[in-house]
């Protein structure tokens, strides 16, 4: 096991100007990190080549391994042209994340608000997100490159969901970046889930919420599940997930691959992150 984090979980820094890229790679060395997730948002890879060698550059002198690329994407409501343009788009992510050097990425697929993602529509989109997912897996082949769905955005977020798009694509490099979070997003037990999907992770996601009921509004800084739940990001071990449980799940499953930390908290982020890789280590020793 290799636990780093996700570039995402320093979003407010870099937003800021306070964090670069690569001061958010320091940091994580710094901390004790083995990895780095890149997420491109707060900055951009597009078309620079060069960028993308920087921080692969970066990554080896510090000894640290990237160890995955996310990026968003849809493959829903477009036209003909429309849903190729995307595929093709995506392919060119593919080919960003090798000049990462990287060999597992995940790009979404879809998403809808809750009112919308009910299992009918999900049944509708399956064959465009399917034929979407296997042309970028076999394209990302090339590379040798695992690409992946993560259980995220209301529509592609329950763990039977994200099974039966993995099992339909049927690609030895086609899995699943496993976030044990976001699955309280459409209100699934996240042990149970984890339970389901861990054995077709190519990722997992550490992530941690605050949960409360549809009929206790906390206030500002909360949104609500596919149920109307509250919720709100917290550091890692100390929110409402039981995390030596379900990180015993992710243990015991022989899963070796690498932990990503996500921070997502209203905390200064490199306290939330510090806190959080502290508190996965300890957890993870003590098992």
């Amino acid at each position: 096991m290799k636990l780093g984090v996700s570039s995402y979980s320093f979003l407010s820094a870099i937003q800021s100007g306070e964090m670069t890229i690569f001061d958010v790679m320091d940091w994580i060395k710094e901390h004790g990190g083995e990895h780095i997730e890149i997420v491109p948002i707060g900055f951009t890879l597009d078309d620079n080549e060069e960028f993308a060698g920087a921080i692969r550059n970066k990554a080896s002198s510090l000894g640290i391994d990237i160890s995955n690329y996310a990026i968003g994407a849809n493959f829903i409501d477009k036209n003909k042209e429309e849903y190729q343009a995307e595929i093709e788009r995506v392919k060119k992510q593919v080919d960003i994340a090798h000049a990462l050097g990287v060999k597992k990425m995940r790009h979404d697929v879809a998403s809808r608000n809750p009112k919308e993602a009910t299992i009918t529509q999900f049944q509708k989109d399956l064959p465009a997100i399917v034929t979407a997912c296997k042309e970028i897996a076999d394209y990302a082949s090339q590379y040798n490159i695992t690409t992946s769905i993560e259980n995220h955005g209301f529509h592609v977020q329950h763990a039977d969901r994200v099974h039966q798009i993995v099992d339909l694509v049927d690609k030895e490099n086609f899995k699943t970046t496993l976030d044990i979070g976001n699955f309280l997003c459409v209100d699934e037990d996240p042990l149970s889930s984890v339970k389901r999907n861990i054995s077709i992770a190519s990722m997992v996601h550490f992530k941690d919420f605050y949960v409360r009921p549809h009929d206790r509004n906390p206030g500002s800084g909360w949104f609500q599940s596919a149920a109307g739940n509250y919720l709100r990001g917290a550091i890692v071990g100390q929110g409402d997930i039981h995390i030596p449980h379900v990180m015993k799940e992710v243990k015991e499953s022989g899963y070796d691959g690498y932990l990503s930390l996500e921070f997502e908290g209203m905390e200064d982020c490199r306290t939330g992150v510090k806190i959080g890789l502290e508190n996965i280590k300890r957890i993870w020793d003590e098992l």
